[in-house]
């Protein structure tokens, strides 16, 4: 009777307590298009998918990605490939209602390079 007792509290606080989920997280953002993202494990440099700033706009594109994407902000990774040695990917935030690339587009700092 101990032992089943025993096992029925260590399911309960198994099925009862929360999971955590660790997700990714800024950690850098070195330019429009270069984006430092880690988990508990390890750090990826990142490259936005379908981005072309113009070299006069960069600082603006950098300054509203640091604005809308703070340090330590939780996001969501859609990778799409590799190109030397950057994963290129979309980043989304953890609700999924904004992306990098969509908020470059909509301030008119890049185009749609990809038309996707």
């Amino acid at each position: 009777m101990k032992k089943l007792s025993k096992f029925l509290i260590i399911i309960s606080l198994i099925v009862l307590n929360p999971v955590i989920v660790n997700s990714a997280e800024i950690l850098q953002i070195k330019s429009s298009n270069n984006i430092l993202v880690g988990d508990q494990n390890r750090n990826l440099n990142i490259g936005l998918y379908c981005v072309d700033v113009n070299e006069n706009d960069e600082q603006e594109a950098t300054n509203l990605l640091k604005s809308e994407f703070p340090r330590g902000s939780k996001v969501k990774i859609k990778p799409f490939g590799f190109k030397e040695n950057l994963l290129l990917a979309k980043v989304f935030n953890i609700k999924g209602n904004k992306e990098m690339t969509e908020l470059l587009i909509a301030k008119d700092l890049t185009s749609d390079i990809c038309k996707s």
